[in-house]
């Protein structure tokens, strides 16, 4: 496309994909954006998450996932059962209408996510953070029952030149749920550490 250099940004499944990236091509990037996302498996490594059994939501969570699968729902009730599945990973569960209010939606792929299960029982690049060698900038709500604040800890203090900022009042979503300060950190880090 033109461009020597840019900007990976990536949120959950995403963020791991950009840490990848940044392990393979940091001489690409001008800097590395990672929300909410782990370098290594998290399912079964910590009870803070919820796909970990000993959650308390965990059996809900995994009620709500093999019901998203099945092929027979009707679009009301997949949307109903998708809210659902939503709003255990927002730290304001009432506010799910106004975060997903403007054209935002949130669908689950059987097969993605299938394939994610699989692969992520195998995951872990952590050996590797080290390699990456431009500005990284990783986000996490404290709250994050996805991928929970302690992988980004561990992402944070194994990348050299990388900082971590924790929303307070976020779960796995603090793009929406705090919005306005999320972008007002975003703004600050690319005005102080990416140079175009």
């Amino acid at each position: 496309m033109g461009y020597a250099k840019w900007t990976f940004a990536g949120h959950s499944t995403g963020g791991m994909i950009g840490i990848i990236y940044g392990i393979h091509f940091s001489t690409s990037l001008t800097s590395l954006i990672i929300v909410g996302a782990a370098a290594r498996k998290y399912a079964n490594s910590s009870s803070e998450c919820i796909y970990h059994p000993d959650h308390p939501n965990f059996d809900r969570m995994q009620q709500l996932i093999e019901t998203l699968k099945r092929s027979n729902l009707s679009h009301s009730e997949r949307e109903i059962f998708s809210k659902e599945r939503t709003k255990l990973s927002l730290f304001h569960p009432d506010k799910y209408d106004e975060y997903f209010s403007l054209g935002i939606h949130k669908k689950m792929s059987a097969a993605r996510m299938n394939f994610f299960i699989r692969e992520e029982m195998i995951f872990d690049v952590t050996r590797e953070l080290e390699k990456i060698s431009t500005n990284t900038l990783i986000l996490s709500g404290r709250y994050d029952v996805q991928c929970p604040l302690s992988f980004s800890v561990e992402i944070n203090e194994l990348i050299p030149n990388s900082q971590l900022f924790v929303f307070n009042e976020s779960n796995h979503y603090p793009f929406l749920e705090e919005k306005s300060l999320f972008r007002q950190v975003i703004l600050t880090y690319l005005k102080e550490k990416v140079s175009y």
